[in-house]
C-alpha cells in the first residue's frame, strides 16, 4: 500500500450559484448576509482567543477552496492496509503517514461542509447545528493551511496540533444531535437519518486517521521501550482477545449504583445484584480490529440489557443472566447478546430499527423534555463526549487491579446516542448489528464483525 499526498488544489474552481429563494433547501445569500452582523459579536469574541473565524455569510457558496476539495473523492482505506503500513514504521514512512492525515482530512471535512451548505435554513441556525458548522470550518480551513511535513520535529508539532483539533470536537455530537432533533420536524425521517450517519460515519473516519497516526508516532518514540505493546499498530490490537474485552466491560458495568436516576425514572427496581453475565461459545476467540470500537459496541448493549433485565424484574431477588455468545467463522467474528428485560417494541417504538433514528417520527423520544435537557446540559458541559468507554468509567483504583474503576462507572446521561453508535461502529468496516426483539419476554442483539480487515472505510460520499 502507498499513501499518496493529494495534488495541489486548482486555483479557479467554478461557484456553485444557488437556486432563486429555498425551494431547494439551500440558504439564500440574501438571508445569510442579513445575519452576518448579528453572528459578528461571536465572531469578534473568538478572534480575540486566536480563532480563525469568518462570517458565514462570506463564505457560504463562493470558497473556491472548499469547492475544490468537496469535489474530490475520499481515498478510503481498510483495516489491512492501517495495519501493514504501520507495522514496519521509520521515519520515511512516518512521514508519508503525517502528510496523508494532513491532505485527506480537509477533504473529508469539506464533503461534510457541503452536507450541513444543502440543508434547509431552519435547520441550519438551529441551536447547536450552527456551532458545529463553524468547528468544521475552522478545523477546514487550518488543515488546508497547513504546511507540508518533512521531519519529525514537524511531525512531533502536526500530532500536537491534530490533538488540539480532536478535543475542540468533543461537543460535535451531542450539538448536532441537539440540533438536528430540535429539527426533525422540519426533514423527513429518511434526509435526516442519511445525514445524521453521514456526519457521524465520517467523524469517525477522522478520528480514526488522526489517533492511528499519533499512536504510530508515539511506538516510533517508544521502540526501544520494553514494556511498550507488541500487539498493537498503532490503535489496532492485532490480537484483540473477544472474552477480554467481554470480561471488562462487564466488570465496569456490575460496579455501578442500582438506585441511579436513570433506573429510578422507569419504575421501582429490584434491590439485588447486577445480573451475572455468561459468555459461552468461542472464548479464545482472537483478530484484528480497534479495541475501542468493540469495547464501545459491548459496553453500550451489555448497559442497556442489564437495565432493561432490572427494569422488567423489580421484585426479583435474583435476576435472570444476560448471555453473550462468541463465534468465529473464517470471515467474520459473530456475538450475540441474549436478555430477558421485556423486548423493545412499545407504543412510542414499531420497529426495533427505529431505536437507530433521529427522527422523532420513528422514535418519539427524540423529542423528550429529558432528552433534549441532557443534551443541552452535555453540548455545555467541560468534558463534552467522545463516544468511547473510557469516558464513562470512573477513577481507576490506585492498586495492581487496574482494570477495575474504583467507583464504578458515570455513563452519558439518557440521550439516545449508544445503540446509533454502536450500529455505525459495526458497520464501519463491513460489519452488522441486528435487533430482534421477543416482546413480553426480552432480546437477542446479533453482532458481524470483518475479521480479515479486507473492507474499506464505510464512509458515504
Amino acid at each position: 500500500m502507498t499513501w499518496q499526498c493529494l495534488s495541489s488544489i486548482p486555483s479557479v474552481f467554478a461557484r456553485r450559484a444557488p437556486a432563486k429563494g429555498s425551494a431547494c433547501g439551500q440558504v439564500p445569500m440574501c438571508t445569510l448576509l442579513q445575519t452576518a452582523s448579528s453572528n459578528q459579536r461571536d465572531h469578534s469574541k473568538s478572534s480575540s482567543s486566536g480563532m480563525r473565524r469568518i462570517s458565514t455569510a462570506t463564505h457560504f457558496y463562493q470558497n473556491k477552496q472548499l469547492e475544490a476539495l468537496a469535489s474530490r473523492p475520499a481515498t478510503r482505506l481498510t483495516l489491512r492496509q492501517l495495519v501493514y503500513f504501520g507495522k514496519y514504521m521509520n521515519e520515511d514512512r512516518l512521514i508519508k503517514s503525517a502528510n496523508y492525515v494532513r491532505t485527506e482530512l480537509p477533504v473529508r471535512i469539506a464533503h461534510r461542509l457541503r452536507d450541513m451548505q444543502a440543508l434547509p435554513y431552519v435547520v441550519v441556525t438551529q441551536e447547536g447545528v450552527a456551532k458545529v458548522y463553524e468547528l468544521y470550518w475552522n478545523a477546514f480551513d487550518k488543515f488546508r493551511r497547513y504546511p507540508e511535513i518533512t521531519n519529525l520535529q514537524e511531525n512531533d508539532a502536526f500530532c500536537k496540533f491534530v490533538r488540539e483539533l480532536l478535543n475542540e470536537h468533543k461537543w460535535v455530537i451531542p450539538n448536532l444531535s441537539l440540533g438536528l432533533s430540535l429539527s426533525s420536524p422540519y426533514l423527513l425521517p429518511d434526509r435526516l437519518d442519511t445525514f445524521m450517519r453521514r456526519m457521524l460515519v465520517s467523524r469517525i473516519s477522522r478520528r480514526v486517521l488522526a489517533e492511528h497516526h499519533i499512536a504510530l508516532t508515539e511506538a516510533v518514540k517508544s521502540r526501544n521501550n520494553p514494556s511498550s505493546p507488541h500487539d498493537s499498530v498503532g490503535i489496532i490490537c492485532t490480537g484483540l482477545q473477544v472474552q477480554d474485552s467481554i470480561e471488562r466491560c462487564a466488570s465496569y458495568l456490575r460496579k455501578r449504583p442500582h438506585d441511579s436516576e436513570e433506573e429510578t425514572r422507569s419504575g421501582a427496581v429490584s434491590d439485588a445484584d447486577w445480573p451475572e453475565i455468561i459468555v459461552d461459545g468461542h472464548k479464545d476467540t482472537r483478530f484484528a480490529y480497534i479495541r475501542e470500537h468493540l469495547e464501545y459496541i459491548i459496553f453500550e448493549l451489555l448497559k442497556n440489557s442489564l437495565r432493561a433485565t432490572r427494569v422488567k424484574h423489580p421484585t426479583a431477588d435474583v435476576l435472570p443472566p444476560v448471555r453473550m455468545t462468541v463465534v468465529a467463522s473464517d470471515n467474520d467474528v459473530y456475538l450475540r447478546i441474549s436478555d430477558q428485560g421485556g423486548g423493545l417494541v412499545s407504543p412510542e417504538i414499531k420497529s426495533p430499527s427505529d431505536l437507530f433514528s433521529f427522527s422523532h417520527v420513528r422514535n418519539a423520544g427524540r423529542l423528550a423534555d429529558a432528552r433534549l435537557g441532557a443534551l443541552r446540559s452535555l453540548s455545555s458541559s467541560r468534558q463534552g463526549m467522545t463516544a468511547t468507554v473510557s469516558e464513562q468509567i470512573g477513577k481507576w483504583q490506585q492498586n495492581a487491579d487496574k482494570d477495575a474503576p474504583a467507583n464504578g462507572v458515570n455513563p452519558h446521561p439518557r440521550i439516545g446516542i449508544g445503540l446509533p453508535m454502536s450500529n455505525i461502529y459495526a458497520t464501519y468496516f463491513g460489519g452488522s448489528l441486528e435487533l430482534v426483539s421477543l416482546d413480553g419476554y426480552g432480546t437477542d442483539v446479533y453482532v458481524r464483525l470483518p475479521k480479515l480487515g479486507k473492507n474499506l472505510e464505510g464512509i458515504e460520499l
